[in-house]
């Protein structure tokens, strides 16, 4: 196992709350903005239809992640949840407005770790997996082969230069992204240009998050022996965007031949989809 434990600043309990939600719709117009998770939507695609599921529960959404820009690029039937440790409220029902029903949410917290029985449907995690421990990591997998349940893990930080050196690029992005971030806010212009704990948070958690995150060869390492009832499990970087993404999929095989008739992305993703059916016929 290559990967380092670390911590990150947002996501400590000290964090004030209001500075955390400050953050995660930062976030969420960097990865909007910038299409950073668009070109991964083939590949979640395809494993909604081996699992023969609609339903998605995404876990760790921040401020509803990449998904209030995403949602309406999948099947109308497609429905998702968005949950977090700690959920940002306005985030959250902004999303959910916005999205025709498509997008819900959790008011409560839900740890990703220990996600309760009620919730069901294929779970997706954006750049979340590496604020995990390799133990909590590993029985997140677990619970989710367990349980016959889908799980994508799509990630944008990547232990190496390359990506250490793109990240002083988002502190710039948020300056140039922060006016537009609706609801307008007097305290978002503070804490960015004023005091800019913001950027700061990004600069420093974005370098983080590169420092502890899972290369492939953990994520085989993490889902070895989990195959119960033939699920399977599905590794690779999907190099397309801007930022390569790199990516785990599971999912159980399919008890029946029907499927969920999703239409094709938007986005074409010929390597995705390359590297998907490889490990599709491994």
């Amino acid at each position: 196992m290559q990967r380092k434990e670390w911590f990150e600043l947002h996501d400590s309990r000290w964090y004030p709350a209001f500075l955390r939600d400050l953050v995660t719709d930062a976030l969420e117009s960097l990865w909007s903005a910038g299409n950073s998770y668009g070109p991964v939507l083939p590949l979640l695609e395809v494993a909604l239809n081996k699992a023969e599921t609609s339903s998605i529960v995404d876990l760790c959404s921040g401020g509803g992640g990449p998904w209030p820009s995403m949602a309406g690029r999948l099947h109308e039937s497609v429905s998702i949840c968005l949950t977090d440790k700690y959920p940002n409220y306005d985030a959250f029902a902004r999303a959910a407005t916005a999205s025709s029903e498509t997008i819900r949410y959790e008011a409560e917290s839900i740890d990703a770790s220990h996600l309760p029985p009620r919730l069901t449907g294929f779970r997706t995690l954006f750049s979340s997996f590496h604020h995990f421990s390799p133990a909590q990591a590993r029985a997140m997998l677990r619970d989710a082969c367990e349980q016959q349940q889908g799980i994508a893990i799509f990630e944008a930080a990547k232990p190496t230069a390359r990506m250490m050196l793109f990240v002083l690029v988002v502190p710039l992005l948020n300056l140039l992204l922060t006016p537009a971030i609706r609801p307008f806010r007097w305290s978002r212009l503070f804490w960015t240009y004023v005091l800019p704990v913001i950027p700061l948070t990004l600069l420093i958690d974005g370098w983080l998050s590169c420092l502890r995150s899972y290369s492939l060869d953990d994520m085989r390492e993490l889902t070895a022996g989990l195959d119960k009832d033939g699920y399977r499990w599905e590794c690779g970087i999907e190099c397309s965007g801007r930022v390569g993404i790199q990516y785990m999929i599971g999912h159980p095989q399919a008890a029946a031949h029907r499927s969920v008739q999703l239409r094709p992305s938007a986005y074409v993703n010929r390597t995705g989809q390359r590297e998907f059916a490889s490990a599709q016929g491994a």
